[in-house]
């Protein structure tokens, strides 16, 4: 079989019916007719999908990121099936049927981000985490995005082919080309799957040692509360390793400046005052340094990681008015590249590679999901609030979309400000909720519930341009690409939900500790909703949504008195550090969730702190302005230094590596350090959800969680640091030792996909 150079050198034939004046030539000729949209693809791909999207979930809600599953999802896609074909002997599977397994498989990654995203802001703002609710988001924001991204294909991908590269989805198409000659990384990711999973289980199933190491800096007048800790975890060294050295370095900059600054700043100037300084619940004097970062820089860090999502937004100023003039002439675009293929005058049928889903079809399916959006309970509010709330929907989803797609296309999914998306739209939905004069507790859900669908669309919108890309690189057929992403999407969408809420629900603290509950008594003549308690009898619940004199924020069981006698503290942005049973326990804080809750009260209630926000706000732009990423030093700030620190030791990982190999930024991508390193993502995150799963199946008298059991009786055994330096040096060999990348043939994909 031809090399890729040798291909480059000698261009595929002209096959009939590939149109004559075509400047582009993909891999696969537009005339020819492969396998492409078999059921084991896409049912392939939708499993995968639903993998690493619940990796991504899991990932997301422990960093607030994400990290591209495309490429690994196309690696294991090549090596499956190239398995199975010669296990029994089938057909082997062409290269547009493995883009059809990446194309539904990308899904997952996309949606998982939404709804960490968005969803938990929901228990912030003192409302139950419903699976519909969560999946009826997801499946509506997943779907729109598509078909929204559809109508710019032609617009984006073929006459802007040039100006557009689509980093990752150029990357992917090179992966695919390069596997139909025999080359792969797959074993590492299973190698690296195999290592996350088994290190996970040892450390957080059967305790052999500690999730966390922490040392408390003492001995030193007037600075205190200063504490160094890291989270030896797979999953974060995976993650370092991929965001590369610069931007882990960034990242752990601001945990440092939580952990090693802000947090004894604040005690060093709060250790003479008598009373207590809001939005604490006690003197400072007397708070612990955990204490003093969640009750204040937490503030500080949801009001940089605001200011950082809207500058990244504006950095991208120019992209985006760009993007937004060019979608008005998107559906032109499209009507002249059909003209000039032929379709349409009944004599020429427009060629296999220029073929969408019918632009009717598409039109329709927007408007039945804005449709089902408008009827549902996703907007409970009055019928005119639904039919504004469906039109903001079509408005900002349209907006974000191409903006998402348009910007996927220069700086790539991983640089897309999805976040400032988010919040535009949630600050220009709640300001028209205002003027309205629409304050109440329903409009703060819509609020919410628009964002989601459009954060989500925003999110698949930009992984859908990325899909077609590589598609259009390799010699899809762009319909059935459609179809196979829609698919993926959908059975993600329907499981995020159900993941997302068994994760809260396993690291959720029923507690009736004296020290946690609050000292002054509810209303309870007020409080309407009842629920059963762990002694089995009924109680009122008392949502406390902000910091109030004597009283934090959470979910309280009250007894008809008033008096609570219960917390139940979430998994998800909780803020007890123990679990029901009394043992240690890191709860999930990802920074947006409560950053969106933060814009709902602020703006339709008014009554946060603002000083804290504001002061994280000042930070990330003095951040723009040095030159540094604001939004990931933000997110830094709002992270622990112990989910920082780890991630820094795998950046830099990658960067000994890359020096001492050489590799260029695309070699690097793709080489057997980062397969690994998604592969410890991926396998790390799993066993984290199967440990999860059994604590729910405990809960509910289905299971016993037999590593609990085991953990008591040899419960770290092994000291953290030498474990997690076992599995670093683990990665640094393997990536060290393992193939070079195929891609020095090549400096852009044209060495491989051929022009005329």
């Amino acid at each position: 079989m031809e090399s890729p150079s040798n291909m480059a050198a000698s261009p595929p034939p002209t096959v009939a019916g590939e149109p004559k004046d075509a400047a582009f030539r993909p891999y696969v000729p537009a005339g020819a007719e492969l396998a492409e949209l078999s059921p084991k693809a896409v049912v392939l791909g939708s499993l995968l999908g639903v993998v690493f999207g619940a990796s991504s979930l899991y990932l997301f809600l422990k960093v607030g990121m994400t990290v591209s599953a495309s490429i690994p999802v196309a690696v294991l896609a090549i090596t499956i099936f190239r398995g199975l074909s010669r296990a029994f002997g089938t057909r082997p599977t062409t290269i547009l049927e493995n883009n059809v397994v990446q194309t539904a498989g990308s899904a997952g990654e996309s949606i998982a981000f939404g709804v960490g995203a968005t969803m938990p802001a929901l228990m912030l703002l003192g409302y139950e985490l419903e699976w519909t609710r969560v999946m009826l988001v997801s499946v509506l924001g997943g779907l729109l995005g598509i078909l929204m991204m559809i109508p710019l294909r032609k617009a984006f991908i073929v006459k802007q082919h040039k100006a557009l590269p689509y980093p990752e989805g150029t990357a992917c198409a090179k992966v695919l080309i390069v596997g139909e000659h025999g080359g792969s990384h797959a074993q590492t990711v299973f190698l690296g799957f195999g290592v996350g999973f088994v290190y996970q289980i040892l450390m957080k199933g059967l305790k052999l040692w500690s999730s966390e190491w922490d040392r408390a800096i003492t001995g030193i007048k007037g600075y205190t509360k200063a504490v160094v800790a890291m989270e030896p975890d797979p999953v974060l060294l995976g993650v370092g390793y991929i965001i590369g050295p610069r931007i882990a370095a960034v990242m752990v900059g601001g945990g440092l400046l939580t952990a090693l600054m802000l947090t004894p700043m604040i005690a060093y100037f709060g250790e003479g005052l008598p009373g207590v300084l809001l939005p604490g619940q006690k003197p400072i004097h007397d708070m612990s340094a955990g204490e003093i970062s969640g009750q204040y820089v937490r503030y500080i860090g949801a009001g940089a990681v605001a200011a950082g999502g809207i500058l990244s937004m504006l950095n991208a100023l120019p992209l985006i008015v760009s993007s937004v003039l060019g979608s008005f002439g998107a559906l032109g675009t499209g009507r002249k590249a059909a003209e000039d293929g032929g379709e349409g005058d009944g004599t020429v049928e427009a060629p296999r590679t220029d073929r969408d889903i019918p632009m009717p079809l598409v039109f329709l399916g927007c408007i039945a999901l804005v449709a089902v959006i408008a009827a549902s309970n996703l907007i409970p509010t009055n019928p005119v609030g639904r039919v504004i709330g469906g039109a903001m929907v079509v408005v900002f989803g349209f907006l974000f979309v191409t903006v998402s797609s348009r910007i996927t296309g220069v700086i790539g999914s991983s640089s897309n400000p999805i976040s400032g998306m988010t919040i535009a739209t949630l600050l220009l939905t709640c300001l028209i909720f205002v003027l309205l004069g629409w304050v109440g507790p329903e409009y703060r859900l819509a609020a919410l519930s628009i964002a989601g669908v459009v954060c989500i669309a925003s999110s698949n919108g930009g992984t859908t341009s990325q899909d077609l890309k590589t598609g259009y690189l390799v010699g899809a057929t762009p319909w059935k690409q459609q179809v196979a992403i829609l698919a993926g999407a959908l059975v993600s969408a329907v499981v995020m939900g159900g993941i997302l809420l068994w994760l809260n629900d396993a690291y959720s603290t029923v507690t009736d500790r004296a020290g946690d509950l609050p000292a002054v008594k509810a209303d309870a003549a007020a409080l309407k909703d009842t629920e059963a308690g762990p002694d089995g009898k009924a109680y009122k619940v008392w949502w406390v949504v902000n910091p109030e004199p004597g009283v934090l924020p959470g979910k309280y069981l009250v007894d008809e008195a008033g008096q609570a006698r219960y917390l139940i503290d979430p998994g998800i942005g909780g803020r007890l550090n123990y679990s029901t049973t009394g043992a240690d326990l890191k709860k999930f804080n990802p920074p947006q969730p409560r950053l969106f809750a933060t814009i709902i009260d602020g703006i339709m209630k008014g009554d946060l702190p603002w000083g804290l926000v504001i002061l994280g706000a000042v930070l990330a732009i003095v951040m723009q302005l040095a030159g540094v990423s604001a939004l990931a030093f933000a997110v830094g700030v709002y992270l622990p230094l112990s989910t920082t620190l780890p991630i820094f030791v795998g950046g830099l990982i990658r960067l000994v590596v890359d020096r001492a190999r050489r590799f260029n930024a695309e070699e690097s991508d793709m080489s057997p350090g980062t397969m690994m390193s998604t592969g410890l993502i991926a396998g790390g995150s799993l066993a984290g959800i199967i440990i999860a799963l059994l604590v729910v199946f405990e809960k509910a008298g289905q299971a016993l969680d037999m590593s609990r059991k085991v953990g008591e009786e040899v419960q770290y055994l092994l000291p953290a640091i030498g474990a997690f330096a076992a599995i670093a040096a683990t990665l640094l060999i393997v990536a060290m030792a393992g193939k070079r990348p195929v891609v020095e043939d090549a400096k852009d994909v044209e060495a491989i996909v051929t022009e005329i």
